[in-house]
C-alpha cells in the first residue's frame, strides 16, 4: 500500500510533462503555420498572381520571377534583379530569373557567357578560370590577353612626315610613333607586351628647296643600286629611281 503511494506522484509528474510536451509542441506548430501564413502574405505583395504553395506565379512587367527549391516543391519571388549565379531574361509575357551554367559563375549576360566569377576563379572571354589560360596573365579578377595600358610608358615624339623617303615633293606622307614598356614592367609580362607603334598621315611640303630634290634624287639612286645587288643578274625593265 505504502509503495502505490509512493508511486502515484511520480506517475502523475511524467503525466504532466507528457501533457506539457504536446501542448509545447501544438503551440510551435500553431505559431509556424501564423509565420508561413503571414510570409505568404508578404510574398504576395509584389505578385501579380500568387499561391500559397507556390508564392509568386506572376510578376509585374517591371520584376523578374525567381523561382527557389523548397524540398520538392518551387517557390516563386518576384524581384527587381535577379541573385547570384542568375541572369534576367526578359520576355513577351514573364520576365524570369535563368541560372548560369557554370557553377563558378556569379553573373552572367547569358547562360553561356560569364561577366563576374566567384571568388577563387579568373574571368577569361566569359569563362572562369582555377588559373589564367597560356599567353595571359592574371589582372585583378581577369585574365588579360597580350597587354594592358598600364604596363606602358610613355609615347615617343612623332616621326618626321616621309613618303618612300622623300619628305617634300608630294602632297601626303605618313609618320610614326613608339610607345616602350615601363621600366617597372614584370619580366613575365615582357614577352607578351611588345612596343606598341602607330601611325597617321600627315601634308608635306609639295615644293623642295633648291638642291634637296637632287640629294634625295641621288639617295634614291643609292637605294635602287643597292637592290640590284640584292636582285643579283636580273633585269629591271623599271628602275626605281625613272628614267
Amino acid at each position: 500500500m505504502q509503495m502505490l503511494q509512493n508511486l502515484l506522484p511520480v506517475q502523475m509528474h511524467w503525466q504532466l510533462l507528457a501533457v506539457l510536451s504536446l501542448f509545447c509542441q501544438m503551440l510551435i506548430l500553431t505559431l509556424a503555420v501564423r509565420k508561413r501564413r503571414e510570409s505568404w502574405r508578404q510574398d504576395c505583395r509584389s505578385c501579380l498572381l500568387c499561391s500559397r504553395e507556390n508564392g509568386c506565379l506572376r510578376c509585374s512587367e517591371r520584376l523578374f520571377l525567381y523561382l527557389r527549391r523548397d524540398g520538392i516543391l518551387h517557390h516563386g519571388s518576384c524581384l527587381h534583379s535577379c541573385p547570384a549565379g542568375h541572369f534576367g531574361l526578359r520576355g513577351k509575357e514573364l520576365n524570369r530569373c535563368m541560372k548560369c551554367k557554370a557553377p563558378e559563375c556569379e553573373r552572367c549576360f547569358n547562360k553561356d557567357f560569364c561577366t563576374k566569377c566567384k571568388i577563387g576563379f579568373l574571368l577569361f572571354k566569359g569563362k572562369c578560370f582555377k588559373s589564367c589560360p597560356e599567353g595571359t596573365f592574371a589582372q585583378s579578377t581577369d585574365c588579360v590577353e597580350g597587354c594592358v595600358f598600364s604596363v606602358f610608358g610613355f609615347w615617343s615624339e612623332w616621326s618626321s612626315c616621309q613618303h618612300n623617303g622623300l619628305s617634300c615633293g608630294v602632297r601626303w606622307g605618313f609618320q610614326s610613333r613608339t610607345r616602350e614598356l615601363s621600366r617597372n614592367t614584370p619580366e613575365e609580362k615582357e614577352t607578351l607586351c611588345p612596343p606598341q607603334t602607330e601611325s597617321r598621315k600627315c601634308q608635306m611640303k609639295r615644293r623642295c628647296r633648291k638642291g634637296k630634290r637632287k640629294n634625295e634624287k641621288k639617295q634614291e639612286r643609292r637605294n635602287a643600286q643597292k637592290k640590284l645587288k640584292l636582285f643579283g643578274n636580273r633585269t629591271i625593265t623599271n628602275p626605281p629611281w625613272g628614267m
